[in-house]
């Protein structure tokens, strides 16, 4: 799951906002490291991820691309299932989209201690709606290019966009499948905001 899954998954109050996304920027023992809110946040979204990455269905979707995207497969179904969320919104959600991520960005902004790289994109990521922009199949062109740029082969990620043009029925239903069990797994395990 990428951004906007985390956020939607991991509970409405600040500090799970933001360890909602800190799971995708802060490695390693969290122990003291962070208030318990917080914490608790960042470990839910690493159950996620965990629980994402051996689920058949999540499987089954990374099967369907090319032997030599596999590598690259979890990166790109990732950004898809963003996209399939902001698509879908209304059928996973109460709250309309534009609520959800105002209040997220208000809460990101706010806050003066950013992790990492985190600090350095928040700013970009609330001025250009990173997460309402998923919703533009053409704008994944620009995300998969940046995450090129950061990965030390790049070409891996040449041509996704035709492979996800082809498949884009498959995986969207995949994702459909797959959103519902994802969201009782972690309200199952929503700590306490």
């Amino acid at each position: 799951m990428n951004y906007l899954a985390h956020l939607h998954l991991g509970g409405p109050a600040p500090q799970q906002l933001l360890g909602s996304l800190y799971g995708d920027f802060v490695k390693g023992s969290l122990e003291g490291r962070f208030p318990p809110a917080l914490e608790a946040a960042i470990r839910l979204h690493r159950h996620i991820d965990s629980y994402t990455d051996q689920h058949p269905l999540v499987l089954a979707a990374l099967a369907r691309f090319p032997r030599e995207r596999r590598r690259f497969a979890g990166i790109v179904l990732d950004v898809f299932f963003d996209h399939c969320l902001v698509r879908d919104w209304g059928n996973y959600a109460e709250q309309p989209l534009e609520q959800f991520t105002g209040a997220f960005y208000r809460v990101l902004l706010a806050e003066p201690e950013l992790p990492g790289r985190l600090a350095r994109i928040a700013p970009f990521m609330a001025a250009d709606d990173w997460l309402g922009a998923y919703g533009d199949f053409a704008t994944l062109e620009h995300v998969f290019n940046g995450i090129a740029r950061r990965l030390s082969r790049p070409e891996g990620m040449a041509g996704v966009m035709v492979e996800l043009e082809r498949l884009y029925e498959p995986l969207l239903a995949d994702f459909r499948e797959f959103y519902p069990q994802l969201q009782a797994f972690a309200a199952a395990r929503m700590p306490d905001s």
